[in-house]
C-alpha cells in the first residue's frame, strides 16, 4: 500500500513541474504562497480540530516541527518556481534525481537505516534511468547541457527535500497528520506573506487569468495537500531512503504527461529508460528482503 501511495505522490508531483512551467508568467514567491493559501483553506476544516487539540505538542517539538515546515513546505517548491523562471523543466527533473541519493546516504548515516549492497544498487540503476530517460539515450552529455542560475537554485531543493524527509521520519509520527499539515501551512503562509509583498511591491502585482487561477487551485490541492500527506504516510511506513527513491520515477511521469497533453513524442529510448528507473525503484524497495531471503537460504543449506 505504502508504494502505492507513492506512484501517486510522484504523479502528483510532476504535475507539479508542469502546471509550475505552464504558469511561471507569474512570479515564483507569489505561485508558492498562493498555493499555501488554497491548501490552508481545504486543510482548515479537516485539521483544526486535531491542531488545536494537540497544541501543546507542536510547543513541545517547535525545532523539529519549523525545520520541517520551512524545509518541506515553505521553501521546497519556492525553489522549484523559482528555478522554472531560469532553467527548463527538463534540468529541474534531471536535478531532482539527486534528491534520492542524497537521501539515502543522509537516511543511512543519520537514521541508520540499513542499506544493503543490492539496494545501492537499485539506487545506481534508477538514478542511472532517470537520466538517461531525460538525455534521450546520450547520457554522457550531462555535463555539456545549458546549465544556468535556475540549476544552483534547484540545489535549495534537492537540501530542502532531504532535510524534510529525514524530520518526517523521526519526527512526524509525534503529531495529528492533518492537524500537523494545517499548522505547517499556516506558517509557510505567514513566512511568505512579508515576502511576496517586497515581490509585488519590486515587479507589481501580477494579472491572474483562468489558466493560472486553475493552476494554482491544482497545486494548493493535490502536491501541497494530498501529495505531501501520502508522502508522510509512507515514509512512515517504510522509511525515509526507500520513500525517497521513488521520485526517481519523476521524469518518466512528466514525460508522460507531456506526451498526452503537450503533444510531446516519447521514444524507445525513453520507455528503455522508464523501464531502468522502475527497475532501480523495485531493487532498492524489495532488495532487503530479497537479501534476508538469499541469507537465509544459504543458512539453510
Amino acid at each position: 500500500m505504502p508504494y502505492i501511495l507513492l506512484v501517486l505522490v510522484v504523479i502528483m508531483f510532476s504535475g507539479n513541474i508542469l502546471v509550475g512551467k505552464a504558469i511561471n508568467d507569474l512570479p515564483p514567491y507569489t505561485i508558492a504562497f498562493l498555493r499555501l493559501v488554497v491548501a490552508f483553506l481545504v486543510l482548515l476544516p479537516i485539521g483544526f480540530r486535531s491542531a488545536r487539540h494537540h497544541k501543546e505538542l507542536f510547543f513541545t517539538y517547535k525545532k523539529p516541527f519549523l525545520i520541517m515546515t520551512l524545509s518541506g513546505i515553505t521553501f521546497f517548491n519556492t525553489f522549484i518556481y523559482a528555478s522554472l523562471q531560469f532553467t527548463t523543466s527538463t534540468n529541474v527533473s534531471v536535478l531532482e534525481t539527486v534528491i534520492p541519493v542524497v537521501t539515502v546516504i543522509f537516511g543511512a548515516y543519520i537514521l541508520k537505516e540499513k542499506i544493503y549492497s543490492i539496494q545501492w544498487a537499485g539506487v545506481f540503476i534508477s538514478l542511472l534511468g532517470a537520466i538517461w530517460v531525460i538525455m534521450d539515450g546520450r547520457i554522457l552529455q550531462v555535463a555539456s547541457m545549458n546549465w544556468n542560475p535556475g540549476d544552483a537554485i534547484m540545489i535549495g531543493a534537492i537540501a530542502s527535500w532531504t532535510v524534510y524527509s529525514i524530520y518526517v521520519k523521526q519526527y512526524m509520527p509525534l503529531f495529528p497528520s492533518y492537524g500537523a499539515l494545517l499548522v505547517m501551512t499556516g506558517l509557510s503562509v505567514l513566512f511568505l506573506l512579508p515576502i511576496v509583498g517586497i515581490e509585488w511591491l519590486l515587479a507589481g502585482v501580477p494579472t491572474f487569468d483562468q489558466g493560472s487561477m486553475i493552476g494554482i487551485l491544482y497545486l494548493g490541492v493535490f502536491p501541497s495537500f494530498i501529495a505531501i500527506s501520502m508522502y508522510n504516510f509512507a515514509v512512515d511506513q517504510v522509511g525515509a531512503s526507500k520513500s525517497s527513491i521513488f521520485l526517481n520515477l519523476l521524469p518518466v511521469f512528466t514525460m508522460a504527461g507531456a506526451a498526452l497533453w503537450l503533444g510531446e513524442t516519447v521514444t524507445w529510448v525513453q520507455i528503455g529508460g522508464a523501464l531502468a528507473v522502475i527497475a532501480g525503484v523495485i531493487v532498492t524497495t524489495q532488495g532487503d528482503r530479497l537479501f534476508k531471503r538469499s541469507s537465509a537460504t544459504v543458512s539453510g543449506k
